[in-house]
């Protein structure tokens, strides 16, 4: 008799794993977004994959000094969904420490909307621009905050049901269905540019406790990217980065997966 209930109990757990796990794939798959770095005058960077795990898919890009540049975000499902996107760490809208949670300010897009997010919110009609830079030049390191430096975090999160909460919402220009809510090494960050027409306004979204999908975009110089074995330039030298709350610390040698990040370990 013991030994029939411990089997179905094995068999219990194991449908309830096997319910779970389907559960999230059918909801990563629901919910998917395109994020891409759209250069001013070089369009749309491309993208270098890094080992990615879970709902956290990571890749690299490459930029250069002083370049303007912009975040495309494509949402490819029929629902409204909320983003929540850092810079170095800090959230776009806010300029406020970002842990890319539910309760920080966020955008909304509308089903199969696409947006583009150009810069530092100032106001709801206007935006500073982002332009890569040293990270002494930073808009994160002139709050004193190195800990995610080089990162664009986008966090993706579902509608719960709706009651009057504000977020914010960009108008639309690429689909018409928008909706929102010093150190050593010569490293890349993200500056407080010019002042840009960029006019909002809020909406009403509440969103869940918990992403849905997190995407990581790790931009650096190209001979930094050279250095890593990212980008094969031929030769490199291996070149350690300071620890980063947002991008693990990669061993120095290519081919070698970084450890797992782990969504609870983020998002407490």
């Amino acid at each position: 008799m013991k030994n029939k209930k411990t089997l179905l109990f094995s068999v219990a757990i194991t449908l309830i794993l096997t319910w779970t796990m389907q559960t999230e794939a059918r909801s990563l798959n629901h919910y998917s977004i395109d994020v891409e770095v759209v250069s001013d005058h070089r369009g749309e960077l491309q993208q270098y994959p890094a080992p990615s795990t879970g709902r956290a898919l990571r890749s690299y890009i490459a930029v250069r000094r002083d370049e303007r540049y912009r975040i495309r975000i494509r949402n490819n499902s029929g629902e409204r969904i909320g983003v929540v996107i850092a810079v170095d760490g800090r959230n776009i809208i806010s300029g406020r420490r970002s842990d890319l949670c539910s309760n920080e300010p966020l955008y909304v897009l509308g089903p199969w909307a696409t947006a583009e997010y150009s810069g530092w919110r100032t106001s709801l009609e206007r935006e500073s621009r982002f332009y890569f830079t040293n990270v002494s030049d930073s808009y994160a390191a002139a709050w004193g905050d190195r800990s995610a430096m080089g990162v664009i975090g986008v966090a993706v999160f579902p509608e719960k049901q709706r009651r009057h909460e504000r977020r914010y919402s960009l108008p639309s220009d690429l689909s018409g269905r928008n909706h929102f809510r010093s150190q050593k090494r010569n490293f890349a960050g993200t500056g407080f540019g010019e002042s840009a027409w960029s006019p909002a306004r809020r909406v009403n979204f509440r969103a869940a406790g918990k992403p849905v999908l997190v995407k990581f975009i790790k931009y650096e110089w190209r001979r930094t990217l050279c250095r890593r074995g990212v980008i094969d330039c031929g030769s490199h030298h291996c070149q350690r980065q300071p620890g980063n709350r947002f991008w693990p610390e990669e061993k120095c040698a290519p081919g070698f997966a970084p450890p797992p990040i782990i969504l609870w370990q983020l998002f407490p």
